[in-house]
């Protein structure tokens, strides 16, 4: 699918497939096109061309069928700030026909998410962390098929986002639910989902599992912090047996081996002779953050 505003290409012939029961994460830097992407699957915005479906139903032309089956979380909650938790949770059941009995019984079983003694508060009492649970609740009354969320972790503490995350891996877990995940938080991706898309300039950089893309780029990385030239520290590193790939962000250079513990010795030694200042020097097993780093040539900036 495809989504242009004007001359700007937000979504390029994105291609993909998630699979029924599947948590599938999708990453990339900011203007990437995610949230774009989401809204088209979510009925929100047109597609300029190609097509999809979702939940079986193709998002043009059979747009109310979508809505049906589908819960969405959004970046910015739309709750009304008069109502009650507990009244916000009622009338978005009431939406989807669901009886007073049944409504009644999805407030109970999505108490989990919210702080019991504050759902007969209004929601303009709430806390930012807490509008944000209220509103992945309110995505859950109906019991949907799929669950789009776009960022749903972001801004909440850490004690939050731990019930959010347990709270996601039930609805997979136990109910089977079909849950597509947009993320700043590379660690949330890597724990939660089965399988990452990971977009640049609005298309599909790589996919695949965390594991697998972890070791597309090197099962360790060398992280170099110099206070000199990073360019003639590249240079240095990539001289060094062992050393596969090397990139330079800032005054950082990240390298790539298959042995961290073999080679780090060896690279502070190179450095050393070459008279480069390091500032640090450090090895950790490949993350998320290097294959986005890699992929994207940025880091993603996490806004609180």
């Amino acid at each position: 699918m495809r989504r242009t505003y004007g001359d700007v290409v937000a979504v390029d012939s994105l291609d993909l497939e998630v699979a029924e029961g599947e948590v599938y994460g999708f990453l990339g830097p900011n203007g990437a096109g995610k949230s774009t992407a989401v809204r088209m699957l979510c009925t929100l915005a047109s597609l300029s061309s190609g097509s999809a479906e979702v939940a079986g139903y193709d998002v043009a032309s059979e747009s109310s069928l979508v809505r049906l089956n589908i819960g969405v979380a959004l970046q910015d909650a739309a709750l009304d700030g008069k109502l009650t938790g507990r009244e916000t949770l009622m009338l978005q059941g009431r939406y989807y026909g669901l009886e007073r009995s049944a409504i009644a019984n999805r407030v109970q079983e999505l108490s989990p998410l919210l702080e019991m003694e504050a759902i007969d508060r209004r929601v303009s009492t709430y806390s930012g962390g807490m509008k944000r649970r209220l509103d992945l609740a309110a995505a859950l009354m109906h019991n949907p098929e799929v669950l789009f969320l776009d960022e749903p972790t972001t801004g909440l503490d850490p004690i939050s986002r731990a019930v959010v995350w347990e709270q996601i891996r039930c609805l997979n877990r136990d109910l089977g639910m079909t849950i597509f995940l947009t993320t700043q938080y590379l660690e949330e991706a890597d724990v939660l989902t089965h399988r990452v898309g990971i977009l640049s300039e609005g298309r599909l950089a790589a996919e695949g599992t965390p594991d697998e893309l972890k070791r597309s780029v090197g099962s360790d990385v060398v992280m170099v912090r110099v206070a000199g030239d990073p360019e003639a520290a590249e240079r240095a590193v990539a001289a060094v047996p062992g050393i596969s790939q090397t990139e330079v962000y800032g005054n950082e250079v990240s390298a790539a081996t298959g042995d961290g513990a073999s080679v780090i010795s060896p690279v502070a030694v190179a450095l050393s002779e070459a008279g480069i200042e390091v500032r640090d020097l450090s090895i950790h097993p490949t993350t998320l953050d290097d294959v986005f780093l890699e992929l994207t040539g940025a880091r993603i900036e996490v806004e609180e």
